[in-house]
């Protein structure tokens, strides 16, 4: 298949589609950082209760993901493939996310309301996503432009997960009570509906002109049957199977390290209002380290072993502030010093870990070809809403496992901050910190494993195209 575009992408291209993944950026964060928090500690709810239906609407989402992926790469409109699911799914997921943060009940949710709307959310926010991303490797083939693409996407992804951090700490619930008021998220819900809608269907109007046109062939009804079959056949792909293994446990270290932020920035670090408005600048100061490191480790390293070495160092420079804490080396928690000193780490940390998943997910792209190649066919929304399967089974892994370290540390639902045992807290930081070791030493040991090369990756276009240019030569050739 030919690419849409040849040669250096243009700058508005992809300004424009790294701007869909702004919705993304905004689910993420909310879920990430705040659902936990808002349904324990605002509206009374277990943590291990809320973390577990957040985990069920993961698991159920990513069962449905695969096919959402299977039926846009088998969409055939005068739209192409991918635009009708943008343009349909938009306002729906913005309503949703809205009524999210607002649950229409007295007193605490039960588990069943909180999974039945994460569920609905989840699944039309997939209907956007793996949609708009798997515009991807349509757009280009060329190795290093499909990491610009990825790189723009998590730029604007990041950006829309912390301006509405930004946003929280600052507008919609300032301070440490802030957060423990309900009319804030409220607000926080609504202006978060506003953003998905424009991010999502802005980035389809960008592109319109670009992808808006009949698929080069008309794919076969739909079959449930069928459907199945193929899915299976391409998540047997070797090369899938070995960037599974190290994103699974990537994903699971990611979900886990969001959803406990905000408790050990409240009730480890004992930030103050300015600090937490700190944060989300902190964040995004690391988001725009690493758009300028990662084409450099990609050239020097290639896409393998750069993910590799980011989950290793994200562990590393991001748990090192909690060891010496536990051994009394940190300056007083509160004070300059030690705000200062934990975002000195974090900013290169959270570098080095989006450089892990950039890495990971542009590895996605050259499954493709690899698939195309031995089967005949392109499957890109399959392989990546594969992606947002192991992505968001393990997501719900770290959400769950998070709530499990909450109840075990002992955290009390009306937790206030200085005022926490010390055993209570080593605890919290010793199961994290354990746990984020294994899970950096699997990552990076699979996604190191990675088989696909630059130079296979050229060799096998190369290939593909003889190929293609021979079948077209033999339809105009008479016998």
């Amino acid at each position: 298949m030919t690419a849409f575009t040849t040669g250096p992408l243009p700058q508005r291209l992809k300004i424009v589609h790294g701007f869909g993944a702004v919705a993304f950026g905004v689910k993420d964060s909310g879920f990430s950082f705040f659902l936990l928090i808002f349904y324990n500690q605002v509206l009374g709810m277990n943590a291990a209760l809320v973390s577990a239906a957040l985990a069920c609407a993961l698991l159920v989402d990513a069962v449905i993901d695969p096919i959402l992926g299977y039926l846009s790469d088998r969409t055939y409109t005068r739209w192409g493939r991918r635009l009708p699911w943008l343009y349909a799914a938009a306002l729906p997921l913005a309503l949703a996310w809205a009524v999210l943060w607002n649950p229409a009940t007295d007193g605490p949710p039960t588990f069943w309301e909180l999974l039945g709307i994460a569920i609905v959310v989840r699944v039309l926010l997939s209907a956007c996503e793996v949609p708009s991303v798997s515009l991807l490797p349509e757009i280009t083939q060329d190795y290093d432009e499909r990491t610009t693409l990825f790189r723009y996407r998590y730029l604007f992804g990041w950006v829309g997960g912390i301006a509405m951090m930004f946003l929280a700490y600052t507008v919609f619930m300032p301070g440490p009570e802030g957060m423990l008021e309900p009319g804030g998220y409220s607000l926080f819900g609504i202006f978060g509906a506003c953003l998905i809608f424009v991010s999502v269907v802005g980035s389809a109007i960008g592109q319109h002109r670009l992808v808006a046109h009949l698929p080069e062939t008309k794919p076969a009804p739909f079959a449930l049957r069928l459907a199945f079959a193929e899915i299976a056949e391409a998540f047997r792909e070797r090369a899938f199977l070995i960037f599974a293994a190290g994103a699974l446990a990537a994903y699971v270290s990611q979900g886990m390290t969001f959803s406990i932020s905000n408790y050990l920035n409240l009730f480890v670090w004992q930030f103050d209002r300015l600090a937490l408005i700190l944060y989300p600048v902190v964040l995004f100061a690391s988001v725009v380290l690493m758009f300028f490191i990662v084409g450099p480790m990609h050239a020097r390293w290639g896409k393998p072993k750069s993910a590799a070495i980011g989950m290793l160092g994200s562990f590393a420079l991001g748990f090192a502030p909690y060891v010496l804490f536990l051994l009394g080396a940190w300056p007083q928690v509160g004070g300059i010093a030690s705000t200062a000193g934990f975002y000195a780490f974090i900013l290169v940390a959270n570098a080095f870990g989006i450089v892990a998943l950039i890495s990971a997910s542009s590895m996605i792209a050259e499954i493709v070809e690899a698939f195309e190649e031995r089967t005949g066919r392109r499957a890109e929304a399959t392989f990546y809403s594969g992606n947002w399967f192991v992505q968001k089974c393990a997501t719900g892994a770290g959400i769950l496992v998070t709530g499990q370290v909450i109840a075990l540390s002992d955290l009390p639902n009306d937790a206030v901050q200085g005022a926490i045992a010390s055993d209570v807290i080593a605890t919290m930081v010793l199961l994290f910190g354990g746990l984020s070791a294994a899970l950096a030493a699997i990552a990076a040991f699979w996604l190191a494993r990675f088989p696909i090369t630059r130079a296979e990756h050229e060799a096998r276009l190369a290939a593909l195209d003889a190929t293609a240019r021979a079948d077209r030569d033999a339809q105009i050739t008479p016998p």
